[in-house]
């Protein structure tokens, strides 16, 4: 069988330039190893652990805000098997949406694990058959897997990752979790909001390390409101299943023995990519120390016509950098001139309330020794913060301190996923401060406070505190 392009792997990444391709006139064929399309994010990763999260919110609010609405609850309960139960077809929902796509593109779909016979020819093996596809291009889009390190090796009962955590039917009494990115924390939050301890062990001095310094702090007094609890600077030595609950055994900042005990353990280190079975030495690609497909500016690997795209390379692990980066190799293939910046990729945490982020961190710009100027502003001082509830966040914008070039906004606050689009089309247009800053935004809404930290940002202007 013949085609223009096949992509390997159909998660964001994959399905998204799928179509793409198929929409440019390419002859299109997508290979996926399990029995349902959408890849880890939709069915692992952020489309499920969204709808528990929104879930456990709304539980969480039924226990402890609605009565000052006026609300009352006195017969609350929690359904965990209903919770999942409406996850699982969040999920089927949105994976059938995906196959609805193919099939409107006539993107051909192949089941089975893809790998390279040549750089011309891919093997479509699923256990039964194999398929020999014939292909003038080929783009590598098989994603990741969880991670972990020595000592704290999984066994999926009570040493758990993300994939057996989204489908936990209890509430447990004493979650661990190991380490303080984003996937801890969301997963964390749902337990947390439903009643369970939280014991967060990271190796770094905060959470979200990665993050403005700013958000790491505030993120971190609102989880202590949920009853979080933070060991920093804490190495994981070992993590035991006791049969009923477990074991970890750490050292701390002091090299001293410290040991925590619960009844799941939540493995959340960061995520590798995958790339086992890609017969990827049949042609000569080479992979990095780090596990990831070495590829050029153009995301081709060292195999002409052979392009990597998503998690499987360098970069933020995110399904909306994986799609533009998809977008991007089809148009390419395509003789067009496409444009990737990977500076205006934004990074969302979603906990409540949200931490989202675009551009720059003080950190970053203090290291590259460049002259900045930054403004932030209190959610609590928003009317519809205070209406909402929501009250919890800052907003922070960072500006060149000679040109007042937006460089990087860092926000917390409810709805700031949806919030920090205006950030990234403002510096997609390479605005200023005192642009931001004069723009009307509506009231009352959560958009004002990017206005104020514009303002702020511009010679300390803010009009509301």
């Amino acid at each position: 069988m013949n085609f223009d392009v096949v992509v390997i792997g159909s998660g964001p990444g994959g399905y998204v330039c799928a179509i793409r391709c198929a929409q440019l006139g390419m002859k299109t064929a997508i290979i996926e190893k399990y029995p349902t399309l959408g890849g880890t994010c939709l069915n692992v990763g952020c489309i499920p652990s969204k709808a528990l999260l929104d879930s456990s919110e709304h539980f969480h609010n039924a226990s402890h805000n609605f009565d000052k609405h006026g609300i009352g609850t006195s017969k609350l309960s929690l359904d965990m098997k209903q919770m999942i139960a409406r996850k699982n077809s969040v999920v089927s929902q949105t994976c059938d949406g995906v196959k609805y796509l193919m099939d409107k593109n006539n993107i051909t779909v192949f089941e089975g694990v893809g790998s390279f016979v040549d750089k011309n020819k891919v093997k479509v093996s699923n256990g039964k058959d194999e398929t020999i596809l014939e292909t003038k291009n080929t783009v590598i889009a098989t994603g990741s897997k969880p991670n972990y390190f020595p000592g704290m090796e999984p066994d999926k009962d009570r040493i758990i990752t993300s994939t057996e955590m989204l489908d936990l039917e209890e509430v447990c009494q004493n979650l661990i979790v190991i380490g303080g990115g984003v996937i801890g924390l969301e997963l964390g939050s749902v337990q947390a909001r439903l009643g369970a301890n939280v014991q967060v062990v990271e190796f770094a001095d905060r959470i979200i390390p990665t993050m403005d310094k700013d958000c790491s702090k505030e993120l971190t007094k609102v989880l202590k409101k949920e009853g979080f609890k933070f060991s920093f600077k804490t190495k994981v030595q070992k993590v035991e299943n006791t049969g009923k609950g477990v074991k970890v055994t750490a050292l701390d900042k002091n090299d001293k023995e410290v040991v925590f005990e619960g009844d799941y353990c939540l493995v959340a280190v960061g995520r590798k990519p995958y790339t086992e079975g890609l017969g990827l030495e049949n042609v000569g690609i080479k992979v990095s120390d780090r596990g990831q497909i070495e590829i050029n500016d153009h995301l081709e690997t060292s195999v002409p016509g052979v392009y990597a795209i998503g998690d499987v390379v360098k970069g933020a692990m995110l399904a909306h950098k994986a799609e533009e980066e998809g977008v991007y190799v089809a148009e390419l293939m395509a003789d067009q001139k496409p444009h990737l910046d990977y500076n205006l990729i934004p990074g969302v945490v979603y906990t409540w309330p949200e931490v989202a982020a675009v551009g720059k961190t003080e950190e970053e710009l203090k290291e590259a020794g460049v002259s900045y100027k930054a403004g932030s502003f209190p959610v609590k001082a928003l009317g519809r913060a205070r209406a909402s509830m929501d009250i919890m966040g800052m907003v922070k914008v960072i500006a060149h301190a000679e040109t007042d070039e937006v460089l990087g906004v860092h926000m917390v606050s409810a709805r700031a996923a949806d919030m920090i689009m205006e950030a990234v089309t403002a510096m997609e247009y390479r605005a200023s401060a005192e642009d931001m800053a004069r723009i009307c935004h509506p009231h009352p809404t959560y958009t004002e406070a990017t206005k104020e930290a514009a303002l702020a940002a511009t010679g300390d202007r803010a009009l509301h505190i």
